[in-house]
């Protein structure tokens, strides 16, 4: 009889959520930034890993100062994870369009969301009334097991391999600034402009390294001394730059109604800075389909961006 039930319980599952917690260890490398993504603390993490582990009877990772590294045994455990989870996904995600296939939740970065996704919202609606999009502001890693069903990202960090990506569009940069403050913010250069080594640079918590990476880019040198201003969100530091309060870097898809209307220019400007946006979806969109038709509306506004030309800086 004891050995009827011990057979049983090794025939059994390991649990589902110590699955779970494992693939994204395994796919990040890191306990930490596992439970990030899960929304867990980091020993919760670590107690799943370890009870899977006294489950199987097998070592799943090598322990190496803060990262962790997958034996042999947890890399077949983790193909074979993947690979199910995978599956999952895409039955879930079929599942789903099959009871509601004209709904569904999109997230998006929020400053992409309000300056340029939203704006162009009713010529959506307009095309599909019968879609119903629910618009999510989000950005960052994701889950599509907690209610979203496609999301719009800026590839600047790892998400899953099995996910379906689509680029809508790549990542242009360039300094703006209100058109009145042009003259005092730059200088011409021969038949060039450059920024004045006192024009203010207008910062944001949520891109650190937005000037950095443009001056890499652009090949542009930047005066470590100017005097800046750090704002706690991207699109306050645009904001800030409508206001006259310095010159901040904006994405062309960004300001590009900004300069259309005349609220700010680019004098310098855009240049790529090597990233781009990604339409995320657990599976490929079915022919016909809300995610297909949502699709096909995206990459049509992807060609539609004109860039403007360069304002000129009198002396």
């Amino acid at each position: 009889m004891n050995g009827e039930k011990n057979s049983q319980k090794n025939l059994s599952l390991p649990s589902l959520t110590a699955l779970r917690c494992f693939e994204v260890a395994a796919r990040t490398e890191h306990f930490g930034r596992a439970a990030d993504e899960l929304h867990l603390t980091h020993g919760a993490i670590s107690r799943a890993v370890r009870l899977l582990e006294e489950d199987l009877g097998v070592r799943l990772f090598e322990r190496r100062q803060r990262r962790v590294f997958l034996t042999e045994a947890g890399d077949r455990l983790y193909q074979a994870v993947r690979e199910g989870l995978g599956q999952i996904r895409e039955t879930a995600q079929a599942l789903r369009q099959q009871s509601r296939p004209q709904s569904l939740v999109l997230s998006c970065e929020p400053t992409l969301l309000m300056r340029w996704l939203i704006p162009r919202w009713p010529a959506f609606q307009a095309l599909h009334p019968e879609l119903d999009v629910h618009l999510m502001a989000g950005g960052g890693a994701l889950s599509f097991g907690s209610g979203i069903d496609l999301a719009i990202r800026r590839n600047d960090f790892d998400w899953p391999e099995d996910l379906h990506s689509q680029l809508l569009f790549e990542e242009l940069t360039g300094p703006v600034c209100q058109p009145g403050k042009v003259a005092q913010f730059f200088e011409p250069r021969g038949e060039e402009s450059a920024l004045r080594p006192s024009a203010p640079r207008l910062h944001t918590k949520t891109r650190p390294d937005a000037w950095s990476r443009w001056q890499e880019n652009a090949g542009q040198p930047l005066n470590d001394e100017a005097p800046t201003q750090t704002f706690e969100h991207f699109y306050f530091s645009l904001q800030a730059a409508v206001a006259g309060l310095g010159v901040a870097i904006g994405p062309c898809r960004l300001v590009c109604d900004d300069l259309e209307a005349g609220l700010l220019v680019a004098p310098l400007g855009f240049v790529p800075d090597g990233t781009g946006y990604h339409l995320l979806a657990p599976a490929r969109p079915e022919p016909g389909s809300a995610h297909e038709k949502l699709a096909n509306w995206l990459h049509s506004l992807s060609g539609a961006l004109t860039v403007p030309p360069r304002t000129a800086v009198l002396t």
